[in-house]
């Protein structure tokens, strides 16, 4: 096995070192930054940025955005404690708590959510995504609370298309989207839809039950231009999931069969209902006002437990902003104000910011400077209560070599303010003390490339980190709490390249380097200062080789490596068993007309047992077995 993996990375490099001969098909161009506070080229841009566009995703064939993030993207996505509908994320050495430090945002509106669980992107069908841009290091003055490691926005399509998708695979999978879209000079009015179910990977009991999966979710968004000089927007979508994991496994188990049942498993509903309205009113050809509402009620319910979680969230932004050739400027609010019920307690999270971007351009020189004033405030029913302001800041500079090539250099001060369960217990109330907001100092040194055969982007980066968010796991079961470490930092090296070999052959790459280092923090007598942040990998590379013999045929080859780590509760560096590599080829081929499309996909095709360490004999399995999936798409 390790062979066959070592022969894919081999192929992989033997065809990239080629030399482009004729790329008259298909060609590279810069893609333009949209969702950022300020809209520009990516050759241009102050910051280190990745994009993907609707045409990257649909040939990803993936069954969830976490699927595609995690195979084509450097941001890296395990399920959390086997729950594969929330994912936790991870960019730039986070680690287990990498999710906590990315804002995650569809169309503007911030899916981030106000305890520790991570943001449902299961919810949103990737046959309804235009374009995915990741913003990394940077970000908080726009993004705002929790961008230490960056920023992810997700557009949806706002177009013509109408596409339905079906697909069966193995695990009982059964899937089925669509969207169906219409716009002219006045109206946008669109809708899109999925359903997805599975019957699991792994038992959860002895009577051969497995964890099997389903969810569905829809929406429906509105656009209409009442005047020349006003837009009204209005849009709803919700998300159903029932989901069954399993609980951890010994290492003498998961060698064994880690599809086996675990010591527990967890039957979980988690619902979602939102709603939005916005307008948008051009005052001039330069200066545009925007204002969005957005409404979003959760309910959790761990029915193996008989745990419920409300959540009720409120949020508004608005904006003024100025664009001419040299000079953008945007000025705006955000206001987000966040209640989570439980049977015993009500808890509160409020935030509220004014920021400024702006953005200056002349010749070859592009400057971006802008400045975040953000205050939070927590709250329980017996009115304990902790508040605090916090500062962004964002510098930027680039500088065009030549027209295909650039450099730049930005400066983010950051930071991230506790979830609402490190603070207090959630069934309860209870106020168990203050855990104070990390922040960081970002810096980022970058080169762009970008050609007609090849887009080539490098960056370093080094990130200066007070008061990082952890848990304090004992392992007496006696002291654990959530706390802070008191300083660490972390740096490394980002690679990305998509080159386009011939019109047959493509390769892209991503490869991340990191270390994450803990500088200053004493715990229960345990001295961690000098160790690894537990949960990082050194190296993670991913690669993929496209080959299409015809205009109909495209075959696609993945490999995916992570390096070993530390496992997630080993802040000592000293468990005798450590998080594993990771590793995965998947291969999928897509037949493809102007209408319509089948397509079959591979994913694991060497079996690779993978799994998630928490410490030693805590460990859940996660992609350890092959699976396959084959379907059909049509486009009008």
């Amino acid at each position: 096995m390790q062979k066959n993996i070592k022969l894919s990375l081999t192929l992989v490099a033997f065809l990239s070192s080629l030399h482009a001969q004729d790329t008259t098909k298909v060609v590279l161009e810069p893609l333009t930054i949209t969702s950022t506070a300020i809209k520009t080229d990516e050759l241009k841009s102050t910051d280190s940025v990745e994009i993907y566009t609707q045409e990257d995703i649909e040939k990803a064939h993936v069954q969830n955005l976490y699927e595609f993030l995690n195979s084509q993207t450097s941001v890296i996505a395990t399920p959390s404690y086997g729950n594969p509908f929330n994912q936790k994320l991870d960019m730039r050495g986070f680690g287990n708590n990498g999710y906590e430090n990315i804002v995650i945002t569809i169309n503007g509106r911030r899916m981030n959510n106000i305890d520790m669980v991570p943001a449902m992107l299961s919810s949103i069908p990737p046959s309804s995504i235009e374009k995915i841009e990741i913003i990394k290091s940077s970000g908080i003055v726009v993004g705002g609370d929790g961008a230490n490691a960056g920023v992810i926005n997700i557009i949806t399509k706002q177009n013509n298309d109408k596409v339905v998708s079906f697909y069966l695979g193995t695990n009982g999978v059964a899937d089925s989207s669509f969207y169906l879209g219409h716009k002219d000079e006045k109206l946008y009015i669109s809708a899109s839809g999925e359903a997805q179910k599975d019957s699991g990977t792994r038992d959860i009991d002895s009577n051969g039950n497995t964890n099997e999966n389903k969810f569905s979710t829809g929406s429906f968004n509105l656009a209409y231009q009442a005047t020349e000089a006003l837009e009204l927007s209005l849009g709803a979508t919700f998300a159903r999931t029932n989901v069954i994991y399993g609980g951890s496994l010994t290492e003498e188990q998961y060698n064994s069969d880690p599809s086996q049942k675990g010591s527990w498993s967890v039957e979980q509903e988690y619902d979602s209902d939102v709603l939005s309205a916005g307008m948008k009113y051009y005052i001039n050809d330069n200066l545009t006002m925007n204002a969005t509402l957005n409404r979003e009620r959760k309910k959790s319910n761990y029915i193996t437990y008989s745990n419920v979680y409300n959540y009720d969230y409120k949020s508004l932004s608005a904006s003024v902003d100025y664009a001419s050739d040299a000079l953008s400027i945007k000025v705006g609010v955000d206001g987000f104000d966040g209640k989570l019920s439980t049977s015993g307690a009500d808890l509160t999270k409020k935030n509220l910011a004014g920021f400024f971007m702006s953005q200056f351009s002349v010749d070859d020189i592009t400057l971006k400077a802008g400045y975040r004033y953000e205050t939070t405030a927590f709250d329980n029913d017996s009115g304990d209560n902790e508040s605090e302001a916090l500062h962004g800041v964002e510098l930027g500079i680039n500088k065009m070599l030549s027209k295909n090539s650039s450099v730049f250099f930005n400066y983010a001060h950051s930071y991230q303010s506790s979830a609402l369960d490190r603070l207090f217990t959630l069934s309860t109330g209870t106020y168990n003390g203050y855990v104070k907001p990390s922040q960081a100092h970002n810096y980022t040194l970058g080169y762009n490339h970008i050609t007609k055969a090849n887009k080539f982007k490098a960056s370093i980066y080094y990130i200066d980190l007070k008061d990082e968010i952890y848990y304090y796991a004992d392992p007496s079961y006696t002291n654990s709490r959530n706390t802070n470490i008191d300083k660490s930092h972390k740096y490394g090296l980002d690679i990305s390249d998509k080159f386009l070999i011939s019109n047959e052959f493509n390769v892209v790459l991503n490869y991340n380097y990191v270390q994450a280092i803990i500088d200053e923090e004493v715990e229960n007598s345990n001295d961690y200062s000098g160790n690894k942040l537990p949960g990082v990998s050194d190296h993670n590379v991913k690669a993929t080789l496209g080959y299409t013999p015809n205009e109909a045929t495209t075959l696609v080859l993945t490999q995916i490596y992570r390096s070993e780590a530390y496992a997630a509760n080993d802040f000592n560096n000293n468990f005798s068993q450590k998080q594993d590599p990771y590793m995965t080829t998947d291969i999928s081929i897509t037949y493809a007309k102007k209408s319509w499309e089948v397509f079959a996909k591979i994913n694991n095709i060497f079996n690779q047992s993978n799994g998630l360490w928490i410490k030693d004999d805590n460990i859940y399995p996660i992609n350890f077995t092959t699976t396959a999936i084959a379907g059909f798409t049509l486009k009008y």
